[in-house]
């Protein structure tokens, strides 16, 4: 029989527990809350796709993290914000990007799933869509406003004028060291059902329009019942590249890797190869918890089916997980 659970993220980097201990309570205080809302459906029989959505939600109503609340802002000085949610079960998925009223696009995400023969739904066309279904509160543009991420921004230009207006490279963060506050969340229901979902702010001082990968199925995203279900956090541009969620669980399909040792090839070898920073989370069809990154830590949690969250942010504060 599977173990179900749920495995959350809140973004890898190159960052130390120093570097955000100003914050550090309720960072915990938020994903312990999101592993909680998730578990409460699992462990009432709730499906998977419920609870990474219910998770998400808090995630997302959090302004610790670059995702709905706390998204960074854009060049302009404006928030885009980019979710997915798919249901390993029948391979559905919706998704939308560059949203900017939408207060929990995780839950555009899952109705452009459930409401439309589409799976990605972008801008002005999503927002649109989400009046037309109803259901969806959308905010002022100023409900995304925080001072953390304004300030992330002013560093950003600063950097930017300094090399005499050549675009520098969009961060995840405005500090020295980097922080993808990018949030996911990954569940199997007591059905043996796995889903995964992903939000996010994307880069601060990005333009254009940009998209990464998070509302990327098959990138920052992906679940599938006869493999895993995946969530993705780092730069887009890479997990775009080598589509790394879909790719983990391939390795798991079809060559009967453990999802572990799939998730390390790809994160440890073939995007360190490549330059490319990030790590996922995800689990397999059996309920094992799955964990990688290639920078100096990555928030995470999980929980099983004794209802206790775990929550860890760098290398050194890893704890065992569940084993089989």
């Amino acid at each position: 029989m599977p173990r179900w659970g749920m495995v959350i993220h809140t973004g890898a980097g190159a960052f130390t527990l120093e570097s955000f201990k100003d914050r550090q309570a309720e960072m915990r205080s938020a994903m312990t809350d999101a592993l909680t809302a998730g578990h409460a459906i699992l462990a009432a029989g709730g499906t998977s796709l419920d609870a990474v959505q219910a998770a998400v939600v808090v995630l997302e109503d959090s302004p610790q993290f670059n995702a709905g609340r706390g998204a960074v802002f854009t060049h302009e000085g404006t928030n885009e914000l980019d979710a997915a949610i798919m249901d390993g079960r029948t391979l559905a998925a919706g998704a939308v990007a560059a949203v900017t009223r939408v207060k929990n696009p995780i839950r555009l995400a899952r109705l452009v799933m459930e409401r439309s023969p589409h799976v990605l739904m972008v801008g002005d066309g999503a927002e649109a869509f989400a009046k037309e279904q109803g259901g969806i509160e959308l905010v002022p543009e100023s409900y995304f406003h925080t001072d953390l991420r304004w300030q992330q921004l002013q560093r950003a230009l600063e950097q930017e004028r300094a090399k005499q207006g050549a675009m520098v490279q969009p961060r995840s963060d405005g500090r020295e060291d980097t922080y993808f506050g990018t949030v996911g969340a990954v569940a199997l229901d007591q059905q043996g059902n796995l889903a995964a979902a992903t939000s996010t702010g994307g880069l601060t001082n990005k333009r254009f329009g940009r998209v990464g990968d998070s509302p990327i199925v098959g990138a920052g995203t992906y679940a599938n019942n006869r493999s895993c279900a995946v969530s993705a956090t780092g730069t887009g541009e890479y997990f775009i590249r080598f589509t790394v969620a879909h790719d983990i669980c391939a390795r798991v399909e079809y060559r009967g890797t453990s999802a572990q040792q799939a998730a390390d090839e790809v994160i440890q070898d073939v995007l360190t190869r490549a330059g490319g920073p990030g790590g996922v989370v995800g689990l397999d069809r059996l309920g094992t918890v799955v964990m990688s990154f290639n920078t100096t830590g990555m928030g995470r949690g999980y929980v099983g089916q004794d209802g206790q969250p775990v929550i860890m942010f760098t290398a050194e504060d890893a704890v065992p997980l569940p084993a089989r």
